[in-house]
């Protein structure tokens, strides 16, 4: 195996390696982070954690060691509503990057006109405890109403014990709707949980959307125990899957090396059809990138 050892920044001082299951060309991280600088843009006062910054130049690099060609990448909670960190990487590779933003109320017409000419393809809405818990539904609903028109997505991150009881309302949405890490289900409770079973419910339905990421956050290294639950995922939806790193992993307490998040790919995507789809075809349709 191909070996380096990072000096600096998030995860300083662990072994990274270059994956051993060569991903496809074109392949795209679905699911990825920049955070700061803090020093050129400040995270947000309100925020639930404090990053350490991971700008977009960490991002390329991370994604030149494991041959990875395109990205979304998705605002996260400690920046808030200012999305301009995430707009300033996508303004750097505009032809390779997507994003998905963070907005409220505050956000007129020409606001969401700024964020669709600057790469952005969706709203994200954060329901997780840790992270603040549920938003406020009306404006929820107001966004939403919002993006109707766009042609764009609602990403949901969900806790698992939270989605039987908000089945009824997701499945109503009006728009396409992307649920992030596998719903981050206890994987402790198998397949059969009735958490897992909605949720293979709802990725069953035409305008839903799910990402087989996040096995670092529902399992221990080696992350074969979130096998499974990627496998019957990737199964159920082969067309509307999504793969992505995560990176940089935010509130984990163990720092992860993503090519191991890449070998168990070929694990749960188990011919090379599927792994075209969830790694090129799928996040391509759904973001608009280039045949």
């Amino acid at each position: 195996m191909n070996e380096d050892r990072q000096e600096s920044g998030h995860g300083a001082g662990i072994a990274r390696r270059k994956p051993d299951f060569l991903l496809p060309d074109g392949s795209c991280d679905a699911h990825c982070h920049v955070f700061g600088p803090g020093a050129v843009f400040p995270y947000a006062p309100d925020r639930s954690y404090t990053p350490d910054d991971a700008p977009k130049e960490a991002l390329a690099k991370l994604h030149d060691r494991l041959g990875i060609d395109r990205a979304v990448i998705v605002q996260a909670s400690c920046h808030g509503t200012d999305n301009r960190a995430m707009l300033d990487a996508i303004a750097w590779r505009p032809d390779r990057y997507r994003g998905v933003a963070i907005v409220d109320d505050s956000f007129d017409d020409r606001a969401y006109q700024t964020l669709d000419d600057g790469g952005v393809r969706s709203v994200r809405f954060n329901f997780v405890r840790h992270l603040g818990g549920a938003p406020d539904l009306d404006v929820f609903n107001r966004v939403i109403d919002r993006i109707k028109g766009r042609g764009w997505h609602v990403v949901l991150h969900l806790d698992a014990a939270d989605i039987v009881p908000l089945s009824d309302m997701i499945a109503r949405l009006p728009v396409p709707f992307v649920i992030d890490h596998m719903g981050r289900v206890d994987t402790n409770l198998g397949t059969d949980q009735p958490a897992f079973q909605t949720l293979l419910e709802l990725v069953r339905r035409e305008n839903c959307w799910i990402k087989v990421c996040g096995s670092e956050r529902i399992s221990r290294f080696p992350f074969d125990t979130a096998v499974p639950f990627a496998k019957a995922l990737v199964e159920a939806s082969p067309e509307r899957s999504l793969w992505g790193t995560d990176f940089p992993h935010p509130n984990l307490k163990e720092p992860v090396d993503e090519a191991d998040l890449v070998d168990l790919v070929p694990k749960f995507a188990l011919t090379e059809e599927d792994r075209r789809r969830l790694l090129v075809d799928n996040p391509a349709r759904l973001y608009g990138f280039a045949a």
